[in-house]
Formats: C-alpha cells, structure tokens, sequence
C-alpha cells in the first residue's frame, strides 16, 4: 500500500490489504465487485482510494491518493507501446476525470484512468473513463478521449484489451510512417525569459544553433520566469505541456537555452521523458560535428572532458547515451558526438590523466603555430585578423579577399554557426602596403561556455599577434548592436579591446538602409557584401590607413628607442 496511511485504522488497512486478492477478468476496465470495495473504502477513510491493474487483471498497486500520488510501476515501455496497466480509483467527493487525473494517464502513458463517482451512502455512482488518442489524431483537441459514462455495474461490458490493441496498433503505424520521413531529429526549444531585452533573439539563435547540430526544430517557446524552479527550472505544469506538444509532434529532444545542472536535467528527464539537454552541451556538440583538424579535435575533446567530469557522478543513464565519433564524419546524435561513451565512464583520476595528456598534446600543437607566427615576424608580413561573431561572414570575406574561389585556397564557408572552427591564413595583396596575411579566426558567441573557451586559448590569443583586428558584422540580421559588444566582451576578457581595428559591416546589400546608416554613423564601418564582392576596395583602403598608421607607430617607436640608447651612452 502507499500513499498517506496516517490515521487509518487496523480494520481499514486490512481492507485495503485485501484489494490485492480482487481480479478482474483480463482486458476489462473493472468489475461491480471492485467498484463497490473502492467506493466503500473511499467513503469510509474519506480520501481518494486507487488501484492499479495490469492487463492479466492483476491489482499491483493500491495508494490511498490521488491519481498524481498513486504509487505506479518503474516500467519503461517502448515509445509505441503504452505502459501495459490502467488506473481504477474512488473519487468520495464525486465528480468527474480531474485534471490530475487525465494529466497522469497522459503522462504515465496508462491504458486508461477510471474514476468512480462515491454517493453520500458509499455506493458506487457513475463511473468516468478516458484513454489516450494516437499523435496527431484529427478532431482531437487533447491528448485523450473521454468516454461517455456508465453505471457500476455497466464497467465490466468495456472493452479495454480491444481497445488498447487498435490504439498501440495506430501509435505504431504512426510512427513507422513518421519515421520513415523523418530525417533528423526533432527538437523542442525552450529559452526562459528573466527580463533580459534580448531574449527573443536568444532564442532565435538557440534555433540555429539546433540546425546547426542537425536538429529540425518543431516547436519554440519563450517562456517568462522572474525566479526559475530549482528542479526543474520552469515548474511542472510547463513541463506537462511541453510533453504534450512533444506527443503531438513527434519530437524527441528538449533544448533549454539556459545551463541546466545534472540533477536539472535529471528531473527534467525523468518528467517528460524526452532527451534533455542545455546551449552549452548543444555548442559542444557542434564543435565536435565540426571539429576538422588535429587541434581543432584535441581542443572539441578537452571542453566536453571539462564540462562532463562534474557531471559523472550519479549520471547514471545519462551517460549510456554517450557514444563515439566527433568530427565531420562522426555522425551520431545531437548531445552524443565526441569522446565517446568509453571515456567519459571512466573515474575522475582516469578523466584527469586524460586532461593532462590532451593538454600536453595541445602545448605542442601550439609551439609549432608559434615557430609559424615567428617565421611571419621575421619577414615583416602585416597580419590581418579577422574576427567576429559566428556567422558574420569572416571566411566568405576572407576569400573574396584572397579572390580564392576554388579549393585548396579556398575557405569553407557555409550558412552555419561554428562551419569553420581552425584559424585559416591566407596571403593577400593591399594597394599601398604590399603583400599582408589574413587571419580568419573561430567564431565568436555570447555566453560561450567557459570550457570552449579555456580549450581556445592558445588559437584566440593568436589575435594578439595580428597588426589589425577585422572585426565583421552582420548589419543584416537584428541585434548586430548585441553582437558587436559580445564579440568586444571577449576581446577584452583576452586583453585585445584596445587593438586598431577596422569594421566591416557585412551584408550590406541585404540590411535595413536606414539601419545600415545608423550602423555606419554608431560604428564608423565600411558597409561591404563579401558575398557580392561589394565595398571590397573602400574596406582595402580603410585597412591600408591603418597598416600604414601602425608602421608609422612602428617606426616612430623605433626613433625613440634608437634616441634614449644613443643617449644613455
């Protein structure tokens, strides 16, 4: 027995004890019998009475509560399966199917849920019956269907075993069709909004950053919490609905734009019973899909390393999901791509011999970069870097700089976030300076996490060697404000906000004209298409003024220096 038994006499609890001797002829909803022995108990002890019976009808729970405290079964059934048992319970104050009631049979994925109305004399009145209707269903405004309801002694003409059958039989051809369809998977995005002005372009960004992983995003809400629940974040009426458009819409995974903790995104599972996982594991996801060079892969392994190893104790099932293959060709699913399941079940002293090898891997990847930046001081190459936001067009501006339009000079550039994660150097020419190399750096991103960030170092700080930070924005797509100062946040956080830099205001051709004009006025940027090839030249000619103004700063400091030794001897 469960629920709350406090007050209960001896004669009550034996009462109860005995519902577990009851049966019911298999593939029915109740008999007379049973309907009577729950309508009396309920009457007697006065709260809501429940039995739970499975298919061979068998009582295998009885709970002295309510539909959403019935102690029910740790089965996990297949997703076109239901859960192979249905509630039976008294309702002593009468009524109808209560909310509780309907929200637990969909959760629960039950066969059905039965309520029996209690007269003031403890007889059994009407008895109240729903069942769940296949995703999709035409004409069906809820997840359920409510029967008409039938006297006491009616509950047994019901036929459930027939009725369960051609619902698991829909549910299945459902989803083979689906399936057969279904390309990617598909997401639910959830960005909780704390009064932030940006809240709505976050999770339009969340948005690409799914399509980015490979996801198809179904459905997107933004919803408004001043103070978030520390379970589950945004409260379990939220998560209902969310469960119930996943149902609907076949969805398999549920995005949060916000860091969720372990035990969060437990809880959150164990609620909807859907795939959970927050921004920061959807970005390392895409720096795993992307990574294509040995650094790049090296440095994708130690961020997910980092994030997971706080994460490992008490994952549990979490980390069965985990599987092997990062990299362009790795495939897999979104939140499972990278070191693989075998690494990240290994105890923390393993995970840290393991941090402390890629470390020492990455230390020598980075002393062969800095033997390359040293040979381009020695030739006294200016060095151009270009840096901004991820999907500010840095790689296509990149090529239409280098006029590379074929492989192999030629830079990936895809309408992605994070298509390209290694630096790229390419010589280029600038009328008036001569031969220059440009840079194309990682993208950047608001709140990227601190992990993605510490394993980037050595390639961000590469920035510091350049002559001239590019720094492009997207001019057409909202926000480019929010953008520009994400992307300096960064730069100062490195130490590189006070760098000569030139603005390139990308996209030109596709922005707002009066916004466009604003940018220009805000920022002092050269408006440019990179990919139209347009105010390349005005951009070439913004960037030989300020080469030629660092070489005169050069060589001024140059003088200086000459004069204080000549001067001191």
């Amino acid at each position: 027995m469960h629920g709350n038994l406090s007050g209960l006499r001896p004669a009550q609890k034996k009462s109860l004890e005995n519902l577990y001797r009851r049966r019911i002829e298999p593939g029915r909803l109740g008999s007379p019998e049973l309907a009577r022995n729950l309508a009396e108990l309920s009457h007697d002890v006065r709260r809501e009475v429940g039995v739970v019976i499975d298919r061979r009808g068998r009582v295998i729970s009885v709970s002295v509560a309510d539909a959403k405290g019935t102690e029910f079964p740790d089965l996990r059934m297949g997703e076109n399966r239901l859960a192979g048992f249905h509630l039976l319970h008294a309702h002593p104050k009468g009524g109808a199917l209560s909310k509780g009631d309907l929200s637990t049979l969909f959760l629960k994925r039950l066969d059905a849920v039965a309520a029996i109305e209690v007269q003031n004399d403890g007889r059994p009145g009407l008895v109240h019956a729903a069942h769940l209707t296949p995703p999709g269903t035409v004409g069906e405004e809820e997840d359920w269907r409510i029967l008409p309801p039938v006297q006491p002694f009616e509950i047994d003409e019901f036929d459930l075993g027939a009725q369960v059958s051609a619902l698991e039989e829909e549910i299945a051809r459902a989803a083979r069709t689906r399936e057969a369809k279904k390309d990617h998977e598909r997401a639910i995005l959830v960005q909780v909004d704390q009064g932030e002005f940006d809240a709505e372009e976050r999770l339009e960004e969340l948005g690409e950053l799914a399509r980015t992983a490979g996801a198809e995003v179904v459905y997107r809400e933004l919803i408004y919490r001043r103070n978030l629940k520390p379970g589950t974040l945004i409260g379990a009426g939220k998560l209902e609905e969310l469960t119930s458009k996943a149902y609907h819409l076949d969805a398999d995974l549920l995005i949060f734009g916000q860091e969720l903790g372990a035990v969060q995104a437990r809880e959150i599972e164990a609620a909807t019973g859907l795939k959970v996982i927050d921004r920061t594991q959807l970005i390392l996801d895409i720096f795993a899909l992307h990574a294509q060079g040995v650094e790049s892969r090296l440095q994708v392994e130690l961020a997910q390393l980092r994030y997971m190893k706080p994460r490992l104790l008490g994952a549990g099932a979490q980390l069965s999901r985990i599987g092997g293959g990062g990299g362009s060709a790795g495939g897999g699913a979104i939140g499972t791509r990278g070191p693989g399941e075998t690494k990240l079940e290994l105890d923390r002293r393993r995970i840290n011999d393991r941090l402390a090898f890629l470390e020492k891997q990455l230390s020598g990847v980075s002393a062969r970069r800095e033997e390359l930046r040293k040979g381009r001081s020695r030739n006294d190459v200016p060095v151009i870097s270009i840096v901004g936001y991820t999907n500010a067009g840095k790689s296509t501006l990149l090529n239409a700089f280098t006029h590379a339009a074929e492989e192999p000079r030629r830079v990936l550039a895809e309408n992605k976030l994070f298509a390209t994660l290694r630096p790229t150097s390419r010589q280029g020419f600038i009328d008036g300076i001569g031969q220059v190399i440009f840079t194309d750096t990682v993208g950047f991103i608001r709140d990227l996490p601190k992990d993605l960030t510490r394993a980037f170092r050595s390639t961000l700080e590469e920035i510091g060697d350049a002559d001239i930070l590019l720094h492009v924005v997207d001019a057409a797509s909202p926000g480019a404000d929010a953008r520009l100062n994400a992307v300096n946040r960064i730069l100062e956080e490195l130490g590189f906000v006070d760098m000569p830099t030139v603005v390139a205001l990308n996209k030109a051709d596709a922005a707002d004209p009066e916004v466009l004009a604003r940018e220009v006025e805000r920022t002092g940027g050269i408006p440019v298409s990179a990919l139209k090839n347009r105010g390349i030249p005005e951009l070439k000619e913004a960037l030989a003024d300020a080469v030629a103004q660092v070489q005169r700063q050069e060589l001024a400091r140059q003088e200086e220096a000459r004069a204080a030794r000549v001067e001191w001897r």
